[in-house]
């Protein structure tokens, strides 16, 4: 900005200035005006709508699948692609945290004094690409399947098999290749190399130590079931 143009400008804002109101207490009724209105709306909506609720919290389950509040769909799908253990927190503590810190710094390390967006095309590419990348993400973890997968490639034969391993709520307690959790059972990648396939249907019929049975399963089932873990060694 020219020294002129800026002298200009600063006499304009004085006279602005002059004529306005102050911030407290016009602006500041307004905006507490503004929010008492959608609180209520909100209490309204809540008492004549009602809320959707859910089936009731099982403990002793191990099929439920967790899904967050759409506005964390991004979050989520950062998890979903972000697989290693050890890259948990950056995923979910990190990233979040640097991109907070540098929304609210920018008034300190961004002090130009031009506003027009077209005369700033770094802060622009920057804010389209975070946008771009938020809506991205929030559209695919919407849309992404159940969090209770196996990306594992195996044979067309033992495909039966995973989906039972995937949907019996195997992976809440034993990891399998990036899916799942590290305890408390132990990791099935390559459990074949440690167990014969008898032995390993035996254990999923007795269920040993902590390990819930999982008689239950048509036989049908439990053979496939049996079968997939018996192919990874």
């Amino acid at each position: 900005m020219k020294p002129e143009d800026k002298q200009d400008y600063l006499e304009e804002y004085e006279v602005f200035k002059k004529k306005g109101k102050p911030f407290f207490p016009y602006a500041v009724l307004k905006d507490s005006t503004m929010a008492l209105i959608v609180v209520a709306v909100i209490i309204a909506m809540s008492l004549i709508l009602g809320a959707e609720q859910g089936p009731k919290a099982d403990p002793t389950s191990t099929t439920y699948v967790p899904r967050p509040e759409w506005y964390f769909f991004f979050l989520f799908e950062v998890l979903r692609v972000i697989k290693p253990p050890e890259l948990v927190p950056i995923a979910t503590v990190g990233i979040p945290t640097i991109c907070m810190v540098l929304l609210l710094m920018l008034p300190f390390y961004d002090r130009g004094p031009e506003r027009r967006p077209e005369r700033r095309p770094i802060a622009l590419i920057a804010g389209i690409l975070t946008i771009l990348a938020m809506g991205y993400l929030t559209y695919a973890g919407a849309v992404a399947g159940s969090p209770t997968q196996i990306d594992l490639k195996v044979a067309p034969q033992y495909e039966a098999g995973k989906e039972v391993v995937a949907g019996s709520g195997c992976l809440a307690c034993h990891k399998i290749g990036e899916n799942g959790n590290n305890g408390p059972g132990p990791e099935l990648t390559h459990i074949a190399s440690r167990i014969p396939r008898a032995a390993i249907l035996r254990s999923v019929e007795i269920g040993p130590g902590i390990m819930p049975s999982f008689r239950e399963l048509p036989p049908k089932k439990l053979n496939e079931l049996a079968d997939f873990l018996s192919s990874l060694n």
